[in-house]
């Protein structure tokens, strides 16, 4: 088989990752780098050996497979153009600004035949510890707190879609009910966007999830509590550990695994398998991060200030 052409739009952190991941390897060449800043783009590409581009067209015509690092606002436009051009295309989280572009996103994708991935890789971290085949479902799940350090990046859209659509994503794997009311409170503080919210979210089976995000705090914090009929876990993804008291069978070793070292790479290489069809579908699906996109929207819109 010959190998896949891959390529990255946006030459800023993320799209780094992305970029060392495929040229890195095996069956994947790394051949393009699309950023709007010529400089940038060329210091990405040249040092893995790719071309970088500023006119999408030519950068799509050559590709099989891309990421799109680039902000979160453009996501759906570059997305759509890379699917139109007959790319597979995994799209970092947010999938898109707006529910109507990420429906457009996930049925481009089906008429074309093509995969569409999103990335929510601490999916990875939960299909390591097993939680994934956990056989009870959640009655309460508490992202005690996701919080960062003013990133001076993602901020063209709100905490919720650049963090703590993380949460919504794990909560809605684990337990797939739909949500039936979103309470919410947030603030702003550097904007234009929100900048901590907190928010309670009831499900239609009765699971309560409650997820407090900043990126005003002083440190990056992640970890969450999962209340289950017959036990509690609770994970702290910084330190990569959790206590357990249900009787499910969780890998204690879970961080040594290739998933657990490596979320981002199992998340792109399980992309790149569902592309080859060597597995049935990539770690989190299109049509999966938009119910985490639809989730993280009803939040935002439903907050009031905090007091």
């Amino acid at each position: 088989m010959s190998d896949l052409r891959a390529g990255v739009v946006g030459a800023g952190v993320f799209g780094g990752y992305h970029a060392n991941k495929y040229a890195a390897l095996e069956g994947v060449a790394l051949v393009g780098v699309l950023d709007a800043d010529p400089q940038r783009g060329e210091a990405l590409a040249g040092k893995l050996g790719a071309e970088a581009f500023t006119d999408p067209a030519a950068f799509f015509d050559g590709l099989d497979v891309v990421t799109i690092a680039a902000p979160a606002s453009a996501h759906a436009e570059i997305a759509a153009l890379a699917l139109r051009s007959g790319v597979h295309a995994y799209v970092e989280k947010p999938l898109a600004p707006s529910v109507s572009e990420g429906r457009f996103l996930v049925e481009l994708a089906q008429a074309q035949r093509l995969v569409l991935a999103a990335g929510h890789q601490e999916r990875a971290i939960f299909r390591a510890m097993g939680l994934l085949e956990a056989p009870e479902r959640p009655v309460r799940i508490e992202a005690v707190r996701r919080s960062s350090y003013y990133p001076g990046r993602g901020t063209d859209v709100s905490c919720g879609l650049d963090m703590m659509i993380h949460d919504y994503d794990l909560a809605l794997a684990l337990n797939p009910s739909t949500p039936t009311s979103v309470a919410a409170t947030g603030r702003i503080a550097h904007g234009p966007r929100l900048d901590e919210i907190f928010t309670e979210i009831v499900f239609d089976d009765g699971m309560v999830l409650t997820v407090d995000g900043s990126r005003l705090d002083d440190a990056r914090k992640r970890t969450m509590k999962i209340v289950y009929p017959s036990g509690v876990v609770a994970v702290d993804f910084m330190a990569k550990t959790f206590s357990n008291t249900t009787p499910f069978p969780l890998n204690p070793d879970y961080a040594e695994t290739p998933d657990g070292k490596d979320p981002l790479g199992a998340s792109v290489q399980g992309f790149l398998d569902a592309v080859r069809g060597t597995a049935p579908r990539p770690l989190v699906t299109g049509a999966e991060a938009l119910r985490a996109l639809d989730l993280a929207l009803k939040v935002d819109e439903a907050v009031q200030p905090a007091a």
